[in-house]
């Protein structure tokens, strides 16, 4: 793995625990030598996870688009910043820059990107792996609306080994690395 996409809010959330993750985030991937793709922005969780990394000495790429990059105001200071025309383009770019995706907390941006990316990786158009880091409990309630999507039977079981949750950054890190994906996709199952 030499990039990860990682998707977090552009606001910092009410519990400095989302900080801190970012944070802590941040710093393990630039000492992995792992590049860090996201959403360009300096603010919120976003923004400390970049700063974090760049701090130690990390490659950070930001993806923003040009009517995000005043109202997240564009971190500019990172190793490289993408600007894009759209929403759509943004995702596309951090895509095929990206080995892996890191979920964080976020709100209504970042569960479209988690979705979006899981989505694609069930209709097979990407083998890659989804990491959840559920901080503080933050997805328990998403990941109780998965079980609810396979017992209603719109979902079936075997899609949600599509996502990889973990509360622990490193043995998310680890269960990322070692995720084999299907050679048929979920769909077709």
């Amino acid at each position: 793995m030499n990039s990860i996409a990682i998707f977090c809010g552009s606001s910092k959330g009410n519990h400095a625990v989302f900080e801190d993750s970012a944070i802590e985030v941040g710093r393990f991937f630039a000492q992995q030598n792992i590049d860090i793709i996201f959403g360009g922005g300096k603010v919120g969780l976003m923004g400390a996870m970049a700063d974090a990394a760049l701090e130690a000495e990390g490659r950070v790429i930001g993806v923003i688009p040009e009517f995000l990059k005043t109202q997240e105001v564009a971190h500019f200071e990172v190793s490289e910043l993408i600007r894009t025309n759209n929403m759509h383009e943004r995702k596309q770019i951090m895509y095929d820059l990206s080995d892996a995706f890191l979920v964080m907390p976020g709100g209504f941006g970042t569960l479209d990107e988690l979705f979006e990316i899981t989505t694609w990786a069930q209709l097979g158009q990407h083998g890659k792996p989804i990491g959840i880091l559920n901080i503080n409990q933050y997805f328990d309630p998403l990941m109780k609306m998965i079980e609810n999507m396979v017992s209603f039977g719109f979902l079936k079981a075997e899609n949600t080994s599509l996502l990889i949750a973990d509360s622990k950054l490193e043995e998310l890190f680890n269960r990322m690395k070692a995720y084999q994906a299907s050679e048929t996709p979920k769909w077709l199952k």
